[in-house]
């Protein structure tokens, strides 16, 4: 089996109780996205076992049972890496010296080696550093580090880069995304920052009050009006593209999504990659007519696939474009002028500027 089953029920401090049965899968990333006091924390420690949950709870990861009726597997016993949001450093330590304890207490043999994971993250200036001297993002870079060392089969992280500033955060999100295609390590990876999560994840959990109301891949949920996500201020579709090529005259990028071309600022990327776009709803407008003279470059063919009202003067709309869907939030007066319907061929008209690329990851 790859996967992570959970029938938990965990009784918290005031009142709260976590209460999920899903199954997770084991490869890739899983974000679980939520609010504050959602139950995110108690999740990712129920599955480390530094939280007990009921009697009556069962947790398997692939073929091991970590809880169930007659079993409680211990903490040290599961083979999961944790990062936590305050990193957790011993400060009594050199980096290099946080990091040889983590060597010292391998899950198992083989996994990455310390000049790997130093080279991957960039900690080779750091090894002999205090851990007291480091910045927060250096922090959870070597915390990321000493928790790969214990060569775990399943890599939680806690909210790592919510006490970051942007810069130090998307570099950080970068450094994941690489570990990510160069291990294929399972991790869970808890947030409650949108744009963190539909970058990096592969899979979503959504919860709320201890419950889970939404899950599955994450560019399938960011595009479904069903959900909270679509509801949102910074409700965004998920995309895929390639990189076409580079204008350097006017400082723009060609993409190709779904065989139509897509600019955006330069960024430095080969052509040919794959990337992963964020398009924000309120970004989209539509029309029925192609523009003859616009100011905006992205015009793509797109076809109504569902409607559903905002708030009392916005709708949102989904349009599918080939494979993958769009989002775009109008108000309910722009939607009754255009007469809209479900099943309408109509043009998106997507604003350059708001398109984000993936985060940078150092290189």
């Amino acid at each position: 089996m790859t996967e992570l089953a959970l029938k938990l029920l965990y009784e918290g401090q005031r009142e709260f109780t976590l209460s999920l049965d899903c199954v997770l899968p084991a490869t890739g990333i899983t974000a679980i996205y939520g609010p504050s006091a959602s139950g995110k924390t108690s999740l990712l420690d129920c599955i480390a076992g530094l939280r007990r949950a009921e009697p009556g709870s069962r947790i398997t990861f692939r073929d091991q049972v970590w809880q169930d009726a007659t079993t409680f597997c211990p903490p040290w016993q599961r083979g999961v890496g944790y990062v936590f949001q305050d990193s957790r450093l011993f400060p009594n330590m050199t980096v290099g010296g946080n990091l040889d304890y983590a060597l010292r207490r391998r899950h198992a043999d083989g996994g990455p080696a310390l000049a790997q994971l130093s080279n991957w993250l960039d900690l080779g200036d750091l090894l002999e550093k205090s851990a007291e001297q480091l910045s927060g993002g250096q922090k959870q870079r070597v915390a990321i580090a000493r928790a790969l060392l214990s060569n775990p089969g399943l890599l939680l992280l806690d909210e790592p880069l919510a006490n970051l500033d942007r810069a130090a955060a998307r570099q950080c999100l970068g450094y994941l995304q690489r570990l990510h295609g160069e291990l294929k390590l399972p991790m869970i990876y808890v947030s409650h920052n949108i744009e963190e999560v539909s970058e990096l994840a592969d899979h979503l959990l959504i919860i709320q009050q201890g419950r889970a109301i939404a899950q599955g891949p994450t560019l399938e949920l960011c595009s479904r009006l069903d959900n909270q996500l679509s509801q949102e201020q910074q409700a965004a579709a998920i995309t895929e593209c390639r990189i076409s090529g580079h204008d350097p005259e006017f400082g723009l990028t060609e993409l190709d999504i779904e065989g139509y071309p897509l600019f955006v600022s330069r960024v430095d990327r080969a052509p040919g990659e794959r990337r992963r776009l964020r398009i924000p709803a309120r970004d989209v407008s539509v029309c029925r007519q192609r523009p003859e003279d616009s100011s905006i470059l992205n015009l793509l063919p797109v076809t109504l696939a569902a409607m559903r009202e905002s708030d009392d003067a916005r709708v949102m709309l989904r349009l599918e474009l080939g494979s993958q869907s769009l989002l775009a939030r109008i108000t309910r007066k722009s939607a009754h002028q255009l007469q809209l319907s479900v099943g309408d061929r109509l043009f998106a008209q997507v604003k350059s500027a708001a398109l984000l690329m993936e985060a940078d990851d150092g290189r």
